[in-house]
């Protein structure tokens, strides 16, 4: 198979269930078409942590194993997604003064600026990922994004800054090195997401795009086209899974297909009351469960996302910024049996659930999860065209993507 060229990009996202891998040609009209993907089950991380260096090697192998063998060439390197309950984020500022004879901003002086507003203290056990530009403010005049050529005396910059635990990161490079593949960056999985299922005018006017995972809650806020917030919850999708297997003492494998199949959040939503049959352990006889029962096991969890996010977004002062809605990608936000138009429905204006869009699809897109997958589709379409974004109201929302949208409306609202 021949190698890896520059024309292709490949990600590699390795979440708390499963191991993503896509690759992506760059056509020559500068779009990214899908050749190729990968999947694996994985056992050896929690909330997004590597636990099991073993484990996670053996998955991210089969992934990109299965990833080569559909695109028909050898991966060599990868942009790697980070997530997970380490990453830490706060917003900064730095100040310069222009040099020059004319006094005119060159690249030299925005590459200083930058580095100024990296002058913060940084535990540590962290490292710096990204120093992302909000705006620029060029002698008083704020809301400038690219000041390359004015005339000024004094240049600043305000900078949002992503750091990560520096054990977990070496641990993620450890993992994919030995499964020898190189790493060319790591890269923080909201703004990739973001770069597959946003449009501009969200960014602008305000929007929450929330990540549901196995194990976390990824989620970021955008303002004025740029990243202003980001965090993680140590909750994601996999709690609704164990909610219902504690509660039903049910093997997890049936509360896994029981939440993707009937699973409903919102009371409101629950159009029939079917019974459900539910397996027991210890060979015991299968109780039954109607629907509204399920909804009153996964609501409480839903609502402590909801709140959870709503509490943090009320702390930064951003809980009024949210004027196009909330985002929903992720595992949570995927497939099921249920009415794949309720997540939608439960946000009214407020939510959409996304899928990437913009990017040609391979013949075996539509298999690929939606949403699921809108990280690992960031990572090379930032690379290959950031301007490409385009949305796609994703098909499906799962039980989380169901209650958290309409329940971060009800805090919004003021009901707590």
């Amino acid at each position: 198979m021949p190698k890896t060229e520059e024309k292709y990009i490949v990600a590699l996202d390795i979440g708390t269930s499963k191991v993503c891998v896509l690759v992506g040609e760059v056509t020559d009209r500068n779009q990214l078409e899908i050749i190729g993907k990968g999947t694996a089950p994985m056992k050896g991380t929690r909330r997004g942590n590597i636990i099991n260096l073993d484990q996670a090697i053996d998955a991210v192998k089969k992934a990109v194993d299965e990833a080569e063998v559909m695109a028909g060439l050898q991966i060599e390197s990868v942009y790697v997604g980070v997530a997970g309950d380490h990453i830490r984020s706060v917003n900064s500022r730095g100040v310069v003064s222009v040099g020059g004879k004319h006094k005119e901003i060159s690249r030299e002086d925005i590459d200083r600026v930058i580095e100024a507003s990296k002058s913060i203290d940084i535990p540590a056990e962290l490292e710096l990922l990204h120093v992302i530009p909000r705006e620029f403010v060029v002698d008083g005049q704020d809301g400038i994004h690219d000041p390359l050529g004015m005339t000024a005396a004094r240049l600043e910059a305000n900078v949002h800054i992503v750091t990560g635990a520096r054990t977990h990161n070496q641990n993620v490079l450890t993992a994919v090195n030995k499964s020898g593949i190189a790493v060319q960056e790591l890269v923080l999985e909201q703004l990739a997401a973001a770069e597959a299922v946003l449009t501009q005018d969200e960014r602008e006017m305000g929007v929450l795009l929330m990540d549901l995972g196995a194990g976390t809650t990824d989620y970021a806020v955008f303002l004025e086209g740029n990243v202003i917030h980001t965090n993680v919850l140590p909750v994601g999708a996999g709690h609704f899974t164990s909610d219902i297997s504690v509660v039903l003492r049910t093997p997890m494998e049936d509360a896994e297909r029981i939440k993707k199949r009937y699973g409903c959040a919102l009371a409101s939503l629950v159009t029939n009351d079917d019974p459900i049959e539910v397996p027991t352990v210890g060979g015991r006889a299968p109780k039954i469960l109607s629907k509204h029962e399920l909804t009153n096991i996964l609501e409480p969890r839903a609502a402590e996302i909801a709140k959870l996010v709503y509490q943090d977004l009320e702390k930064v002062g951003l809980e009024k910024e949210i004027r196009s809605g909330v985002v929903l990608v992720g595992g949570g936000d995927g497939r099921h049996g249920g009415d794949d138009r309720a997540g939608v429905r439960s946000a009214g204006a407020q939510g959409r659930s996304a899928r990437p869009g913009g990017t040609r699809r391979h013949r075996e897109w539509t298999g690929m999860g939606g949403g699921r997958r809108a990280a690992a589709v960031g990572f090379p379409r930032s690379r290959a065209h950031p301007a490409a974004s385009a949305p796609g109201v994703g098909e499906g929302c799962r039980v989380a993507a169901k209650l958290v949208c309409g329940k971060l409306n009800w805090y919004a609202n003021g009901r707590r």
